[in-house]
């Protein structure tokens, strides 16, 4: 004989799971999302697969949800590190250009353009297309701001090197 339950037991059931449902749906809500443009070739096939490889945490700040395609974000709105691939390749330049070995055997080392203003710290990949753009703000960037660099390293190796390289 198959035992039903009563329907005070099945309204219970319906009431706690509408509860898991509520918390659930609030708890999203509450996460902030971080306004990141997308850039130029951000549907490039080669930029979901950086994205889909980004670490939960960049510059010890966790990941939070990033408004546009190919964009990722870890902190809080007004103070978060941004992450944009698709922006336009830099042309060769005079500008400051950085080589960063993150330490990960078999990457060897990422060119980086960086620039810096009130705001902090904008580095762009450098002989990589479609190029990736890291923005470190000043309170997030310490003493280090290419720590963030080598947190997304291994996301940003899946981009194929040009010919052009620092010099």
């Amino acid at each position: 004989m198959v035992r039903r339950p009563s329907a005070r037991a099945a309204r219970r059931t319906v009431a706690a799971s509408l509860g898991v449902v509520a918390v659930t749906v609030g708890l999203t809500a509450c996460t902030p999302t971080i306004n990141v443009p997308a850039g130029v070739d951000a549907a490039e096939p080669i930029c979901a697969t950086v994205v889909l490889m980004l670490p939960d945490e960049v510059g010890g700040q966790s990941k939070v949800r990033a408004s546009s395609q190919a964009t990722a974000a870890w902190g809080e709105p007004g103070r978060a590190i941004t992450l944009r691939c698709g922006v336009e390749p830099p042309a060769p330049t005079t500008q400051d250009c950085q080589s960063v070995d993150p330490g990960i055997p078999g990457l060897g080392t990422f060119d980086w353009i960086t620039t810096q203003d009130d705001n902090g710290w904008t580095f762009t990949t450098y002989g990589r297309e479609p190029a990736v753009s890291v923005q470190v703000p000043t309170e997030l960037g310490g003493s280090q701001p290419t720590a963030s660099l080598i947190d997304v390293a291994r996301a940003v190796s899946e981009i194929p090197t040009t010919s052009h390289a620092c010099r």
